[in-house]
């Protein structure tokens, strides 16, 4: 068996709560120093403020009694059945928010009191919210205000009534630049001001050695196949991640993190929300991306460097906002979540140097939700020689490349094989499903990403494919099959399947629906027909799911989905068929050499 060293020297990690770590007894960074920055507004949250809230916070939601529970009787079925607050250490609490300068609050405080935090997407349905609830078990929902009425139907379609809903309730309106702020108690939910005016916990829950290994985080991932799966993060994964990665990334006092990459993801759960306060970098919390909004929060905030995905490096390069803002202090961004390529890479470093960016570093990392998520990142240093790559295997883990088939053979040196890897920052499971953890994880600890590698005898690694039928659309993990189980409950629709398409102008996949009507093809009397048809698929489908799971590779109506003679789904099929009409591989946009007649 051959495994793979990362070419760093191990690191000693430490055995505490991330709440601990962030901010330790005793901290050697100044309590004034800015933590976040609320980018609309300037607002800021230093070192002291952030600690007094989040322990604020974690009082309130370990000690509040909703009014209507107490005065009703109300209050001791909650609790014999566990719902609703007060939290109780290791229980679960879900946030349902987008970037703003509460969400940090709201994830220390839950740390901070000990209870495991599954983060959601903001743009989720009720539908998906709703299996997010059910699975995580979640006692408690955090929710921004404006995503109330998706929470209120999630919480219906569970069954649960609006008494008990308004009692796992929290609506975080918490602005302190407004007086007075928004009352959320004032239509019968609880304020999030309610909680943090009650008193104040002393210190932080512990998870001091061994207690490390409880889980801290969930979030969610589709693995291979079905519904989002609760990956369970420990605060060793997390607490290791941060430590190990400071190796990597190169950091001053002067240095100012934009945060646009939404908080419920792994990518920035775990880099913007922990590792950057860690390192006391202040993080400027943006909305959704615009191209004029990132670049004017550049300008305004003397932003040094940002994580992003492929999709804002292509608005830096083509938008008109660069030249229309003073972007001369950043000098570093970290792509991830989705491929980078050398063309893309080139043409904003080409042009964001004219317009003054000196030494501008674009380098690229590959991870999973899995592994907390880091495996690979490319050094400063390195970022222009080795453009492709995804870099150098972190400190403290193990890879391996396996080939496809039976046995778990090594793939010979520089031939491609699936990626395995062992190390601190691989979960601790799937939440409550043995069986699809078993399937992911050895028995000697290393977790098979599903990813298809290429080592190159100089350390540094390439992902050339997947095993895994997962679309990626800017970041976000599109499952076929979910999408496929929503298209086949439209009444003209007999069979569907979905793939990913990539777009070389949104430097994305995108995913597309290959259906068959319940009529067959010769129900449409002309082209026209069927082109209006697949318009009001992927409309209806767009009604039906969050964002980033429309189908924006569009629609096609086709005879029959091909399928082998157990039922599976042949998507390489479909993919041929992409080929054969664009010229072009799905999966990387590059062309596809013709095959040599013989």
């Amino acid at each position: 068996m051959k495994v793979y060293e990362s070419t760093y020297p191990a690191v000693e990690l430490p055995r505490c709560s991330i709440f601990s770590l962030v901010f330790p007894t005793l901290d050697r960074h100044h309590p004034d120093s800015p933590v976040f920055i609320d980018a609309p507004t300037g607002y800021v949250i230093r070192r002291a403020d952030l600690r007094r809230l989040s322990l604020s916070l974690a009082y309130g939601v370990t000690h509040f009694v909703p009014p209507a529970a107490a005065s009703r009787g109300f209050f001791s079925s909650v609790v014999s059945k566990r719902h609703g607050l007060p939290l109780q250490q290791g229980q679960v609490a879900l946030i349902f928010m987008p970037n703003g300068i509460a969400y940090p609050i709201v994830f220390y405080g839950l740390q901070a009191a000990g209870v495991r935090t599954t983060l959601a997407n903001a743009s989720y349905t009720p539908r998906e919210l709703a299996h997010q609830l059910r699975d995580s078990a979640a006692e408690v929902a955090f929710v921004h205000p404006t995503l109330l009425p998706t929470l209120e139907k999630a919480w219906r379609e569970l069954g649960v009534d609006l008494e008990q809903a308004r009692a796992r309730t929290v609506v975080v309106d918490w602005e302190p630049w407004n007086a007075p702020p928004t009352q959320a108690t004032s239509a019968g939910w609880i304020s999030i001001n309610s909680l943090l005016s009650m008193g104040t916990l002393a210190k932080e829950v512990l998870f001091d050695g061994d207690k490390s290994n409880e889980t801290a985080m969930l979030c969610y991932s589709s693995g291979t196949t079905g519904l989002a799966k609760g990956v369970e993060s420990t605060h060793y994964n997390i607490t290791s991640l941060v430590t190990i990665h400071k190796s990597l990334l190169e950091y001053s006092p002067n240095d100012v993190i934009l945060g646009v990459l939404p908080f419920y993801h792994i990518f920035a759960a775990v880099l913007l929300t922990i590792y950057w306060p860690v390192y006391n970098c202040p993080v400027v919390i943006q909305g959704p991306f615009t191209p004029d909004s990132f670049c004017a929060n550049i300008a305004r905030y003397r932003v040094t460097g940002s994580l992003v995905v492929p999709p804002i490096l292509l608005a830096l390069a083509k938008h008109p906002a660069p030249e229309q803002h003073d972007m001369t202090s950043l000098r570093r961004a970290i792509s991830g979540a989705a491929p980078l390529s050398e063309a893309l890479m080139n043409a904003v470093i080409g042009r964001l140097e004219k317009l003054g960016c000196k030494d501008l570093v674009i380098s690229q990392g590959y991870g999973l939700t899995e592994t907390s998520p880091t495996v690979f990142c490319v050094p400063d240093h390195l970022s222009r020689k080795i453009v492709g790559s995804c870099g150098l295997l972190l400190s403290n883990l193990q890879v391996r490349i396996v080939q496809d088939g039976p046995g778990d053979k090594d793939a010979p040196e520089g031939e491609p094989g699936e990626l395995w890897v062992r190390g601190p920052t691989v979960m601790k499971g799937y939440l409550n499903n043995p069986k699809a953890t078993k399937d992911v994880i050895t028995k000697d600890g290393f977790f098979k990403t599903g990813d298809i590698a290429v080592r190159h005898p100089d350390g540094h690694y390439y992902i050339v494919d997947r095993k895994k039928e997962l679309i990626k659309y800017k970041g976000f993990q599109v499952p076929p099959a979910d999408l496929e189980a929503v298209l086949i409950t439209h009444p003209d629709i007999a069979d569907a399947a979905v793939i990913g398409v990539y777009s070389t102008e949104q430097e994305t996949e995108l995913p597309r629906a290959y259906v068959v009507h319940a009529k067959g093809l010769g129900f449409f009397k002309s082209p026209e027909e069927k082109t209006k048809f697949e318009t009001e698929i992927a409309n209806w489908v767009a009604r039906k799911v969050a964002k980033h799971k429309q189908v924006r590779g569009g629609v096609v109506v086709i005879d029959a989905i091909p399928k082998s003679a157990a039922g599976k789904i042949l998507r390489r099929q479909l993919k041929d068929k992409v080929k054969e009409e664009t010229g072009r591989d799905p999966l990387t946009g590059q062309p596809v050499r013709a095959k040599a007649k013989l």
